[in-house]
């Protein structure tokens, strides 16, 4: 599972631009879903539109950003078989620590892929 160049070359720029202006609250986020025991491996599913995986977490209307970002885990992926239950262990491995990387589902139209990015050093 790595970063896709399609992925580096249309979406890197906007996701970015993004990121930096959500990155606080995406980072507390994780902290607080493992903290209270829900999953160790949080994920953020993004959209242009509103999409059925995760629930909102910050909309893109309310941060003047380009992207909604939802918050889920691995077990929702494993539920909806976006994550083949026999793959699981493989996606567990390629997982980076969620207190250094946030784990980005990038959702537009046909086109999904997982894009781990760093936050921003303090």
């Amino acid at each position: 599972m790595q970063n896709d160049p399609e992925l580096d070359g249309k979406y890197l720029g906007t996701i970015s631009k993004d990121f930096v202006i959500v990155s606080e609250t995406l980072k507390e986020a994780p902290y607080q879903v493992r903290k209270q025991g829900y999953s160790d491996y949080p994920i953020f599913p993004i959209s242009k539109q509103e999409v059925p995986v995760g629930q909102l977490l910050i909309a893109k209307q309310e941060a003047a950003i380009e992207w909604n970002y939802n918050i889920t885990y691995i077990d929702e992926f494993v539920q909806r078989k976006i994550v083949d239950e026999d793959k699981l262990e493989d996606f567990k491995k390629v997982y980076k620590d969620p207190d250094e990387f946030c784990c980005l589902f990038v959702i537009d139209g046909d086109f999904t892929n997982f894009l781990f990015i760093p936050y921003p050093e303090d």
